[in-house]
């Protein structure tokens, strides 16, 4: 027996964990809901601690380059302190709230490239830690986002790419220890433009939108007269017409630089 349990200790014939979504999509502000099943093993065993996270994958920028790093966010507990018998199964159920700037990963059903998130498991047992498997979800946009998004299609912009960079944003409400850049490619009148990229900042009031056109140092370092920082209100999104509001501010800028 002491050997089976010391085994058990290494990984061999311990518990296993496995985590269902009920459903893959949700939103910012929304729940992702499932349960998370425990296999118990070839001995008993303490389930110490059990939780429930969002994961996703940033960029870091450095003086010698890029690289990317696993971001574990929205972690909560959901179990544990209890005594798991050999070969028994233990369901908990969950409910892991979705922070409200979570990075948006797929619009009209078109998967946003460079962007995912999942939900991961982590099980304390026996001094321990056991991570289970990354289940992918899908986080669509709140209006006020599908606001912007449409507007931009409508102007002819198409997608060209999103990812999640390290770092905050200056003079924001920002939270995450990360953001989303979603980038576009111009076309019609706008063709000389080089490209725009978006970044929402969301809470349950209202949504932060960053655009910067041309990019020359970031979103980082603000001031350029290509960058622009509005509010929109969650409650009037639909009082505005938001691709009349993009089009006059890009030919602001592209008159400005002789773009347009």
């Amino acid at each position: 027996m002491v050997f089976k349990k010391f085994m058990a200790s290494m990984g061999a014939g311990g518990a296993s964990v496995e985590t269902e979504l009920y459903r893959p999509d949700v939103t910012p502000g929304g729940v992702a809901e499932g349960v998370i099943r425990i296999q118990g093993g070839k001995v008993d065993q303490t389930i110490e601690g059990l939780y429930v996270e969002l994961r996703a994958v940033v960029e870091v920028e450095t003086e010698d380059g890029e690289y990317k790093v696993n971001q574990d966010f929205a972690r909560l507990q959901v179990g544990g302190g209890f005594q798991l018998r050999e070969g028994a199964v233990h369901d908990v159920q969950f409910q892991l709230p979705i922070p409200w700037e979570t990075p948006v990963t797929v619009f009209r059903g078109v998967q946003l490239r460079g962007t995912s998130i999942g939900v991961r498991t982590e099980l304390e047992i026996d001094r321990a830690v056991d991570k289970g498997d990354l289940d992918p979800v899908n986080v669509h946009p709140i209006p006020a986002q599908s606001a912007i998004l449409d507007a931009f299609g409508n102007l002819g912009f198409h997608f060209k790419g999103a990812d999640l960079e390290k770092g905050h944003i200056r003079n924001t409400r920002q939270r995450l220890p990360f953001y989303q850049e979603i980038e576009f490619t111009p076309s019609g009148q706008y063709a000389r433009i080089n490209e725009v990229e978006l970044t929402f900042i969301s809470d349950e009031h209202a949504t932060e939108v960053i655009l910067e056109v041309d990019k020359k140092g970031g979103l980082l370092t603000e001031g350029s007269d290509a960058y622009r920082h509005f509010t929109i209100d969650h409650a009037a999104v639909g009082d505005t017409d938001w691709a009349a509001y993009l089009h006059g501010w890009l030919a602001e800028v592209g008159q400005r630089r002789g773009w347009l």
